[in-house]
């Protein structure tokens, strides 16, 4: 077993083996040197299948397998950028666990369901196992005091890690509320959209095109629906005909539903 693994690994340095003189002279080039980069391109992409292979190795575990090789890729550049030549070290034995190790913390902070800080992701890792620990020396699973007093922290953050592992597994709406298969389901505790949304998205959506418009345009606006005036009395306050206002009116709400309906830029 073990000339196999030797095997394995002369033949990985030997695929790459071409590569090697390029490590050095690429430390031996300045910053500013336009080599530096050429040099720093060609060990990238020529240690690519690595990531590939190490993405592989990780592929099936919920995460599509092209944004494995790109986390990949990414620890694949640390490696070339931060690996010394003169430590004695090969550039492989340093970039298979600095390329595992992206990927790894890739998985740590994006498998969850719903997006949740690392340290919260690492205190119910530590829960788990201080539970497993202790439920078998106990005999018993143990309680949060317990939980804390093992792990040296309060029993708010026990309470904590508790309620980070609901966001470990995305529950499904058609399951039952209360574990009885006959009971409601989830979806049905879920309130329905409410209609006054479509106003909030109406009133956002006019308020740039209401701030377009002339000051004489907002005022008689502000006066007719806010003010609840008639037509008769905004000529009055703005000091021009009824037929004037009526226009003006005609014309801005007009203008205002255009807006409305004209497509967003981008879209």
């Amino acid at each position: 077993m073990g000339d196999k693994k030797t095997d394995n690994k002369r033949q990985g340095s030997d695929e790459y083996a071409h590569l090697t003189p390029l490590f050095r002279e690429m430390a031996s080039l300045d910053e500013d040197d336009p080599r530096r980069a050429d040099v720093r391109d060609e060990l990238v992409t020529g240690h690519l299948p690595l990531a590939e292979h190490i993405a592989q190795r990780f592929s099936g575990k919920g995460i599509a397998k092209d944004d494995l090789v790109q986390v990949a890729s990414v620890g694949l550049i640390h490696a070339v950028d931060r690996f010394d030549p003169e430590q004695g070290t090969d550039f492989l034995s340093y970039a298979v666990p600095t390329v595992m190790g992206e990927v790894r913390r890739h998985f740590r902070d994006y498998s969850w369901p719903m997006r949740v800080p690392r340290r919260l992701q690492e205190l119910r890792i530590s829960l788990n196992r201080a539970g497993a620990e202790l439920s078998q020396r106990l005999g018993r699973p143990p309680t949060d005091a317990e939980l804390a007093e093992h792990l040296g922290i309060t029993e708010a953050e026990v309470l904590e890690g508790h309620e980070a592992r609901q966001a470990y597994r995305a529950v499904s709406l058609d399951e039952a509320a209360y574990g009885d298969d006959e009971g409601p389901r989830l979806a049905e505790s879920v309130g329905e959209e409410d209609s006054a949304l479509g106003l909030v998205d109406d009133h956002e959506s006019l308020v740039p095109l209401i701030q377009e418009l002339s000051e004489r345009e907002q005022k008689i606006l502000a006066l007719r629906y806010y003010g609840d005036m008639t037509q008769t009395q905004i000529a009055e306050e703005v000091g021009i005909s009824q037929m004037h206002v009526s226009r003006l009116l005609h014309r801005t709400l007009d203008e205002l539903r255009e807006g409305l309906d004209r497509p967003a830029e981008g879209t």
